[in-house]
């Protein structure tokens, strides 16, 4: 090989780790400017290696559901993947690497955004601390062998440069000019005389005979219906009823999210399986809905709501340990507790639970309180300490006291306000 002749990289399944990373960045998925549903990343994704587009969604939302990292990804894709016609992705623009139809303040906006998205995605999932990170891993791994084995195809076009080079010297024109030279003279109109030749021109002057058009291709032969839909669907059904019969049986792990995380995970594994072989479409009007009950499970406790618990507003102020419930519980109303009026050196631990409505409880001022304070959807004001939004941590401290009371306190509601306030 002499020194003047280029190496072309290895891909596909022969190439190495280094080599596939580096011809993954080369040769990135683009985002369309046309049939995106938002910004165009899982539409990019899925052009690009032969995918359908809304098994990509689907993965994402998935992602974002079971732990949390599917925000992260979209937002990395939407700064490092170049939009269509655009040299370059908003991330290179912003470095000075090319110019993109994004503007660098918009660049900026998405770096901002990575951190709450990254926060997320390290605070833990719905399994146990860390599954957003290792779903991040997961995920990364699954993109990597899907460009090794599938980055071939589609691969992506660069746009031609703003200013091309020029197709035109005074060497060009000379030869040009040479050329145009004939034995009978000078055409001035630097024209080749065969050239007022007409192509294939009958001996009569007539026109050419006309070619007949070919004959209409045969439809191609339609090919086995894959049966990788009804074979998910089938083990999608067996594992949710076994984790509802665990837990039925006692197994605490087997809770309603945790089953539901199971199911929508092999519906997943399906729907990515059958994108290779195209088959496999119906399993995503099972993993959208399943997707929608997942983050209803997880975002809003509804073993909060009970029939049990009753409906309408409840007012206690017990004046006597003896007085003091161990849980005071509502479906749906407004919850309101006074313990400032127990006898010093009480002690007692009591539990408000509330499916939708406010929660309020007051403490003695002096009183040593241990609190837990936790709402689905709402605030949250416990002795000072503030939270707000969708599915918040619970708020879980003690607080000093000097007047010899001790109160155990957890506020939990589903939807609406909790505030634990000193009277």
């Amino acid at each position: 090989m002499s020194g003047s002749e280029t190496q072309v990289p290895k891909r596909g399944p022969a190439a190495g780790f280094e080599e596939t990373v580096k011809d993954f960045w080369r040769s990135r998925p683009v985002r369309p400017a046309h049939g995106r549903k938002f910004a165009g990343v899982a539409a990019g994704i899925g052009y690009r290696y032969g995918i359908d587009p809304t098994v990509v969604r689907v993965a994402l939302v998935a992602a974002t559901v079971f732990g949390g990292f599917g925000v992260f990804v979209y937002l990395l894709g939407w700064l490092f993947l170049p939009q269509e016609g655009d040299p370059v992705s908003a991330f290179e623009s912003l470095i000075g690497r090319g110019r993109a139809s994004s503007s660098p303040a918009f660049a900026v906006l998405l770096l901002l955004l990575l951190f709450p998205g990254l926060t997320w995605t390290l605070s833990g999932g719905w399994m146990t601390d860390g599954t957003g990170l290792i779903g991040f891993a997961l995920m990364a791994v699954a993109l990597y062998l899907l460009h090794r084995n599938r980055g071939q195809f589609n691969r992506p076009t660069m746009p031609a440069p703003a200013y091309p080079t020029a197709a035109f010297s005074m060497a060009s024109a000379s030869a040009a000019s040479t050329s145009t030279a004939t034995e009978g003279g000078w055409d001035p109109l630097a024209a080749d005389p065969s050239a007022w030749d007409l192509p294939n021109a009958s001996p009569s002057g007539g026109l050419p005979p006309q070619t007949p058009p070919p004959p209409p291709a045969p439809p191609a032969p339609r090919g086995r219906k894959s049966k990788i839909g009804a074979t998910t669907f089938g083990i999608a059904v067996l594992v949710a009823g076994v984790g509802t019969v665990l837990g039925l049986d006692g197994e605490a792990w087997f809770t309603p999210q945790h089953i539901v995380g199971l199911t929508l995970g092999v519906v997943g594994i399906g729907l990515v399986a059958g994108s290779f072989v195209r088959g496999g479409r119906g399993l995503i009007g099972l993993a959208v809905p399943l997707a929608i009950v997942g983050m209803a499970l997880t975002t809003v406790p509804f073993e909060n709501f009970s029939v049990k618990g009753g409906v309408g507003d409840l007012t206690a102020t017990p004046s006597q340990v003896s007085e003091v419930l161990p849980e005071y519980h509502r479906s749906a109303g407004n919850i309101d507790v006074d313990l400032t009026k127990l006898p010093a050196g009480a002690s007692v631990t009591t539990k408000v639970s509330n499916g939708a409505g406010n929660s309020t409880v007051l403490v003695p001022a002096g009183a040593e309180v241990k609190v837990s304070c936790e709402t689905g959807a709402g605030e949250v004001d416990c002795l000072g300490q503030s939270r707000s939004g969708v599915g918040e941590d619970a708020v879980d401290f003690t607080a000093p006291g000097d007047n010899g009371q001790k109160i155990t306190l957890k506020v939990k509601n589903g939807v609406g306000n909790v505030e634990v306030r000193r009277g």
